[in-house]
């Protein structure tokens, strides 16, 4: 499983990294986890706010920080 936290590193960005670490700890499943700061990249799966959060390849939420809760629901 690939999971990217789409953003230009501001903290609300960060915040959703993290919770994507510590949701995946919890679930105790492995997965590679990216922040991607690339503006065409993130224009690239259509996203205009960001924090987003991107499983395998599909958006999965964008302008919002997910909970970690919300994180092991969807992986």
């Amino acid at each position: 499983m690939k999971i990217e936290v789409l953003g230009m590193g501001c903290p609300k960005c960060n915040v959703l990294y993290e919770n994507v670490k510590t949701a995946l700890k919890k679930a105790g499943k492995e997965a590679e986890v990216v922040k991607v700061a690339d503006l065409g990249k993130i224009t690239e799966y259509g996203v205009m706010t960001t924090p987003a959060l991107v499983i395998d390849g599909e958006v999965k939420a964008a302008g919002k920080v997910l909970s970690a809760d919300e994180i092991s629901k969807l992986i």
